[in-house]
């Protein structure tokens, strides 16, 4: 299924992305860091929850307290929880 979440404190104002089961697919974020983001989303594309956590989570940009791979850490958990709780 296709979720779209709408990011906090970053540049990239949404993340887009398929989730089956546990596992993540097809990640899309629109704005930010174009070229970083594409590779964000190539290297985690196929990984489950956890994986994406495991390596995303808690990760800042500058001095800023999120970044975007943490947002996606966030997306991807409260999909998953969402898509769970029905």
């Amino acid at each position: 299924m296709r979720y779209n979440y709408r990011t906090r404190g970053v540049c990239a104002s949404q993340i887009s992305f398929n989730l089956d089961g546990n596992v993540v697919t097809d990640v899309t974020f629109m704005g930010g860091c174009n070229g970083n983001l594409k590779a964000i989303s190539k290297l985690v594309n196929g990984m489950t929850i956890e994986e994406i956590e495991t390596n995303l989570k808690g990760n800042t940009c500058g001095w800023k307290t999120t970044s975007c791979a943490d947002q996606l850490a966030i997306a991807v958990r409260t999909a998953y929880e969402e898509s769970t709780n029905k």
